[in-house]
């Protein structure tokens, strides 16, 4: 009977525990892409509490809903939103900018490419931006424009010397000059007077021909660069919005909790919360029926022990 009472206590127990887990089990948070123009890191009041203000530069057309606001941590401390300000400013929007150009050229050589292209371009946006682009290398391209094909003539000589005749019959038809193949064109003579090996005179001839033929090129007929120069632009006097995240902080917990929990004091500066940084009380509606089971169980053991003590003592 001992041993079914303690299962019966225990098993009311993890169900209690497992409720408890559950309901304070966080939900994930989105994060904003909106990043600070500055961020200030400094101690704050009598306790040295450390504080970080986080300061974003909006347009008018921007959304501030979009500044990160949530809990983050950092060097073993929680940080959590205190306040946001907002301060209307007349100064200098600055935008990053890149401006595509296109140009023609001769070759596709990319270094003679490269020189010849500025390194910096001062550029005048539609919208009043001004400012100086630099040259990203990495974005030039070369494209053909086309295609074209060329017919050149080519010529080559040969001589044939020690010819008993002056006859076209002892002479090539054809040759190979170059990896081409050239045609006999014309065949010029000359004699010289000789004499063979018993003395008597001979004449012999030497040719000089002249071969011929054509050889077909295809060649671009231009190229377009493109290149593209990036850098920042600013607008003097126009209007812009200063929004300054103020984070407090305290000792980061083991497990990651809401700031504050139940309670409105800081544990790190010995001072209470101001109202509008009250955190919302944890709900506990969650834990109520899984409670219930469990006192509802332990009732029945022990409501079953005293029932079965009763009859062994009638026996």
């Amino acid at each position: 009977m001992k041993r079914i009472f303690t299962i019966l206590c225990s098993l009311a127990i993890v169900m209690a525990g497992s409720a408890t887990a559950l309901a304070a089990e966080p939900e994930a948070g989105q994060s904003a892409s909106y990043y600070p123009v500055s961020v200030e890191e400094y101690t704050y009041g009598d306790f040295d509490e450390l504080r970080i203000n986080k300061t974003y530069q909006l347009s008018l057309a921007d959304d501030p809903s979009l500044i990160p606001t949530e809990d983050f941590i950092r060097n073993g401390r929680r940080y959590y939103l205190l306040d946001m300000t907002r301060k209307d400013e007349v100064g200098v929007d600055i935008q990053t900018h890149t401006e595509t150009i296109t140009q023609a050229s001769d070759t596709n050589n990319l270094e003679t490419i490269l020189q010849r292209l500025d390194a910096e371009m001062e550029v005048t946006t539609e919208d009043g931006y001004v400012g100086i682009l630099r040259l990203d290398h990495t974005s030039v391209q070369v494209t053909t424009d086309g295609y074209a094909t060329k017919t050149s003539t080519l010529t080559a000589s040969r001589s044939y010397p020690n010819l008993s005749e002056a006859d076209v019959s002892l002479i090539p038809k054809s040759i190979e000059d170059k990896g081409k193949t050239l045609t006999l064109g014309d065949v010029k003579w000359s004699e010289t007077a000789d004499v063979d090996g018993e003395g008597n005179p001979v004449t012999r001839y030497t040719a000089t021909a002249s071969y011929t033929g054509t050889a077909s090129s295809r060649y671009a007929t231009g190229y377009t660069v493109s290149a593209s120069y990036t850098g920042e632009v600013s607008k003097p006097n126009c209007a812009v919005v200063i929004y300054t995240a103020i984070f407090g902080s305290e000792k980061a917990p083991e497990e990651s909790e809401a700031p504050g929990g139940n309670e409105q004091h800081d544990p790190t500066s010995g001072q209470t919360e101001a109202p509008d940084t009250a955190k919302e009380p944890v709900d506990l509606s969650g834990l109520k029926r899984p409670v219930m089971i469990g006192v509802v169980v332990l009732a029945l053991g022990v409501g079953g022990m005293f029932a079965y003590k009763k009859f062994r003592e009638r026996r």
